[in-house]
């Protein structure tokens, strides 16, 4: 049996997959290390600050953020692909961190966390001393 061709059937299923993808990557995120801190960049565009809840319980890091949907009752949308609700992202972190001093930001719709290494992470040099060498200079024995 002959089909009609529908030019917009692939359309649909390729908005439906990047729908998809976009709910699971509404909140993309850069993490680098820089100096003594680690630095996490989340984009949260649209989101009221006031929206934005993180916590920390034992090692565990969530970050909770809003974006507002928009009434739709009288709108047929062709394209949707701005998710809408409410979004979490959990960081595990290790013991070299310093818990309490986590720092957050968020400017021109991105959200950074400053996250500094531990006093006892940071990497530190120790001196050697050696006593009781014998040294003789000129004649003379040193201690």
């Amino acid at each position: 049996m002959a089909r009609a061709y529908d030019p917009f059937r692939d359309m649909d299923r390729w908005f439906a997959d990047v729908s998809r993808q976009a709910a699971t990557t509404a909140m993309p995120m850069d993490l680098y290390r820089e100096g003594d801190s680690f630095v996490a960049n989340i984009d949260l565009p649209g989101v009221d600050p006031s929206t934005i809840d993180i916590d920390i319980d034992d090692r565990t890091l969530t970050i909770r953020a809003e974006r507002p949907g928009q009434a739709t009752e009288d709108r047929k949308w062709l394209v949707r692909e701005r998710p809408a609700g409410t979004f979490a992202r959990q960081l595990t972190l290790g013991y070299g961190v310093a818990l309490d001093k986590i720092e957050a930001s968020y400017t021109d719709g991105v959200l950074q966390l400053h996250i500094p290494v531990a006093e006892e992470a940071k990497p530190r040099k120790i001196t050697v001393t050696h006593q009781g060498e014998t040294k003789t200079v000129a004649g003379q024995v040193e201690r």
